[in-house]
């Protein structure tokens, strides 16, 4: 499968297949760019979150760049997360406003501090799951 037919709408985590060859082949920026637009978070939290520096993320911009395998991996699962937030809170809206704010049960945390690894990425996925299912505490 190609990663050209790949969006942020057409992002499901039930076809494993089409995200192992995304992750393989990169994504381009302009998948990047458009997901940052739905999900807005600053340039410090990005570069943060993708562990690449500002004028890193600026020159994939600029040269239409893909992001390398890792990049790729972790924006993928941020996107699948950012996805299932939307769908449990109802709304863009409603999930921004949940994942970034201090959470007890992210051990005080906001969410978005969260999701520089993997085991951030899962945590807050898991919290999403518990909320979810009426889980609250």
């Amino acid at each position: 499968m190609k990663t050209d037919n790949l969006t942020f709408k057409s992002l499901n985590n039930n076809d494993i297949f089409k995200l192992i060859n995304a992750t393989r082949k990169g994504v381009d920026y302009e998948i990047f760019d458009n997901f940052s637009v739905i999900y807005p978070l600053n340039s410090t939290d990005w570069s943060r979150i993708l562990n690449m520096s500002e004028r890193t993320i600026q020159r994939h911009k600029r040269e239409k760049k893909k992001f390398d395998s890792i990049h790729t991996e972790k924006l993928l699962m941020i996107m699948l997360l950012f996805k299932k937030g939307t769908e449990v809170f109802g709304s863009t809206t409603n999930f921004l406003a949940w994942i970034n704010s201090k959470n007890i049960a992210l051990g005080g945390d906001k969410p978005t501090d969260l999701l520089d690894n993997s085991f951030g990425i899962n945590m807050v996925n898991n919290e999403l799951v518990k909320i979810e299912h009426g889980i609250l505490a």
